[in-house]
């Protein structure tokens, strides 16, 4: 088991929100492994493995099997873009890192534990992050109980709480492939998140502990049980639906359809215009993440082999990534040569105007400008 039967990380949304649910839920049978879960905790272990081994890549792992499941092309494909993710949090390799700690309150909370993926510090900041492999809820950082409690439990427990020494900063991550998500906050909110987790905690314990119906419900496995639940299928079945208007309805999911398509050809056209060299008012040109590329791979090789790198540190089926490059020379102390690679961006997307993010010039356009006015 990877967190406490009261409240580990993946619960503590629910249980902060509705301290009734822990009587409900420990009544509950155990809950059956699916194939969601069961890839889930495969990719788990194997990006454990990677970050941790340092040399090997996604696609070694290839056939191996973790958890029961035998992972293809879709899981390394995956574990590819993780890694590449984690180097976005730490370009440098600056970062030092457990992974897979348990962590506690110890007596503040007895029994309350969970499992972290990874806790790191770089600089004055220390690092909470978490894999998520599901394609079908989207997890947001910002505020995310599950990285607050393992940042507040890693404080209290030895074996981590070095990350946090000192640190004026707690940076929490998700890397859900294809993206990083990322909220940097302070040591005082993990103090405040868990005072009010020490709260609900105590509420649960009590007979008449409050229910609450909320987005905390997706995962709740005594959901057919809740009295709040049951009671919203209630209500809903005294609607009536048999007197609903059918032909409204239907309209209705014509309307729908027609304004997806609206709304894609609007961000189309919007896109197209800014291109352009048009102005719309509140929003502008950012350019999407650049990725380092070999400015010439033939010199690259060149310069890298003179550097002393072997050819597995360079070459796969072709040339490796900057990145993997970067990583091999670091274990030699060796800085990777500015002057073979550039950051390219694959282009350009739509963003409001107070995006933090520098509006692309397009430069054609402001010459054509200019050489109006003159």
């Amino acid at each position: 088991m990877n967190h406490s039967k009261i409240v580990g990380g993946s619960t503590a949304k629910r249980v902060m929100h509705c301290p009734g649910s822990v009587a409900l839920v420990a009544q509950m049978p155990p809950q059956v492994e699916n194939k969601y879960m069961a890839d889930g905790t495969a990719l788990h272990s194997a990006v454990d493995l990677l970050v941790n081994d340092g040399d090997a890549s996604a696609y070694s792992l290839l056939g191996k099997s973790f958890n029961g499941v035998t992972l293809d092309d879709d899981h390394c494909e995956k574990l590819k873009t993780a890694l590449a993710l984690l180097d976005e949090v730490d370009p440098l390799e600056q970062m030092n890192f457990n992974t897979e700690q348990r962590v506690g309150f110890g007596d503040l909370l007895p029994g309350v534990f969970g499992s972290t993926d990874l806790i790191g510090r770089i600089g004055n900041r220390a690092i909470v992050l978490d894999w998520k492999f599901g394609d079908g809820v989207v997890v947001t950082a910002e505020e995310n109980e599950q990285l607050m409690f393992y940042a507040a439990a890693a404080m209290r427990t030895p074996e981590s709480s070095w990350a946090f020494e000192g640190a004026t900063e707690v940076e929490c991550v998700i890397i859900q492939p294809p993206a990083v998500r990322r909220w940097v906050t302070t040591p005082e909110r993990i103090r405040t998140f868990e005072r009010d987790l020490v709260k609900a905690v105590k509420k649960s314990a009590l007979p008449d502990a409050q229910l609450a119906v909320g987005d905390h419900c997706r995962f709740c496995p005594a959901k057919p049980v809740c009295p709040e639940m049951t009671g919203a299928v209630d209500r809903a079945i005294a609607v009536k639906i048999d007197k609903l208007d059918k032909n409204l309805i239907s309209d209705y999911l014509k309307n729908a359809d027609l304004l997806e398509t609206w709304i894609t050809s609007l961000r189309e056209l919007a896109l197209s215009m800014l291109e352009s060299g048009a102005r719309l008012p509140d929003y502008k040109l950012v350019a999407k993440r650049a990725i380092r590329q070999w400015t010439d791979e033939d010199k690259a090789k060149v310069a890298l082999f003179a550097l002393g790198l072997k050819e597995s540190e360079v070459m796969e089926t072709s040339i490796q990534s900057p990145a993997k490059v970067e990583k091999a020379l670091k274990k030699r102390k060796i800085a990777l040569p500015t002057d073979i690679v550039v950051a390219v961006s694959s282009g350009s997307t739509l963003a409001s105007a107070d995006d933090p993010r520098p509006e692309v010039l397009l430069l054609g356009k402001q010459l054509a400008r200019l050489s109006k006015l003159q």
